[in-house]
């Protein structure tokens, strides 16, 4: 079986390489192709995956190539983790925002936004190719911003493209391990949008046990979500918002944080690693070394700004811990090629299950994974307060997928001006004017 990793130079691709190495049974993933723009990123990152494999006797056959077309002939997976402008991008996209007082996060906010608009071309033409030349190939989009990336794709591939993120996996996982559950063994039910979701209870034996951890203030503060948020916020809402809240929860501290940091998240990750990639130009570097360290780093500093606003110290070093979006991968992949059926919080198109949003809109909800692919759970209605985030957020979507459809700079400027977290037209308008003077990509909004 063939898979096909976009942005295959990407610093996060040994992880997944790392989780195809313990998969050892019939069916399972033999040749995989990484696809980058930037041979010396592709040259450093394949430096890697030959050192994983090292005494693995039967590790996937890697490949390596510029040109799209060749990277999914005879794919059966295709996972998409593309960067369009790469961290100098997402550096001037967090810079561009905070200029003008709003934020400038890369999947949340006036940033994402910007990352959207040029993404979305890019991601259309990926699947447009995947549609040509791999018509049965799955793709596993993690290219942010995962939700409304996925949402697009899907236009031209419909069910064939499933969405993941970490994010709620982590989240699971954390309060499992608090209420002294086996994560594995508990039903987490979540609902929301990528990087906009809440868990609303977790069940072992068929029991909630939330309303445990709620009742628990020693508990509740005892875990990353439970400091980042306080346990009151969480009694108030009664249920563990995902991270990203945080952004829309704690706005005014979360941008003072950023404006004051030394460096925004993406001016460090850009420094970090062009260290990286430069020191694995050197032949003599130990490769996978190398990317370890720089990963542990890498993962101690995850929304240090925001843990920074909270008055929270470092990360937890179980927190810290691999076992995210890439094991989530090949439990998709497993699921789908040899019908081996788990249950995963997955990005895929709503069908009825939130009334509040039209059958085409892309959720982050607990699927059911087959061989015919991923399908949505029924859940419970959210909340009005969530319904209202969740139809504000969906809604500027839809405003970038039909600026990219049109070109209309006055529909880019509606997106930006309905998100939640900008709150001035006038900030609309310049935020528009800077992105597209900052970003060849987005040359294609007309004036």
């Amino acid at each position: 079986m063939k898979l096909t990793i976009l942005g295959g130079g990407g610093f996060r691709v040994p992880l997944v390489y790392g989780a195809l190495l313990g998969d050892h049974a019939e069916g399972r993933v033999t040749h995989v192709t990484l696809y980058d723009l930037d041979e010396g990123r592709l040259s450093a990152i394949a430096r890697v995956l030959l050192e994983q494999g090292e005494g693995v006797p039967d590790a996937p056959v890697v490949a390596a190539t510029t040109d799209l077309d060749e990277a999914l002939l005879g794919a059966d997976f295709v996972f998409s983790a593309i960067r369009v402008g790469g961290l100098e991008g997402r550096a001037a996209d967090e810079r561009i925002a905070l200029a003008e007082g709003v934020l400038g996060q890369e999947t949340v906010g006036a940033g994402g936004i910007a990352y959207g608009l040029r993404t979305v071309p890019v991601a259309e033409h990926i699947a447009r190719r995947v549609a040509e030349l791999a018509p049965e190939a799955w793709v596993i989009n993690f290219t942010n911003p995962a939700g409304l990336v996925t949402e697009a794709m899907s236009r031209i591939l419909g069910d064939r493209v499933v969405g993941i993120c970490d994010s709620p996996v982590g989240l699971g996982r954390r309060v499992a391990r608090v209420l002294g559950a086996d994560p594995d063994e508990a039903w987490i039910d979540y609902v929301g949008l990528n990087h906009l979701g809440w868990l609303r209870g977790l069940r072992v034996g068929g029991r909630d046990e939330l309303p445990r951890l709620l009742a628990d203030e020693q508990a509740l503060g005892s875990f990353e979500e439970g400091r980042l948020f306080g346990p009151e916020w969480l009694r108030s809402l009664g249920a563990v918002p995902n991270e990203y809240l945080h952004y829309y929860y704690f706005n005014r501290e979360a941008v003072h944080a950023y404006r004051t940091a030394v460096r925004t998240r993406g001016a460090y990750l850009r420094e970090q690693q062009a260290g990286f990639y430069q020191e694995m130009g050197k032949p003599d570097t130990p490769a996978l070394d190398t990317w370890h360290r720089t990963l542990a780093d890498r993962e101690a500093t995850y929304m240090a700004a925001n843990r920074e606003a909270a008055g929270v110290g470092e990360r937890d070093e179980e927190d810290l811990e691999s076992g995210g979006y890439e094991k989530v991968a090949l439990a998709l992949m497993r699921a789908v090629a040899r019908d081996e059926r788990t249950t995963l919080i997955l990005n895929v198109r709503n069908g009825s299950t939130l009334a509040a949003l039209d059958a085409d809109a892309v959720i982050e909800v607990p699927c059911f994974v087959d061989a015919n692919g991923a399908h949505p759970v029924s859940v419970s209605p959210l909340p009005y307060h969530a319904v209202g985030l969740v139809t504000a957020v969906k809604a500027v979507e839809r405003e970038v997928l039909a600026a990219v459809e049109s070109g209309s700079r006055a529909t880019a400027v509606k997106a930006f001006a309905l998100h939640p977290l900008v709150d001035s037209v006038s900030v609309a308008r310049r935020l528009v004017e800077n992105y597209t003077t900052a970003h060849a990509g987005l040359a294609y909004l007309r004036r």
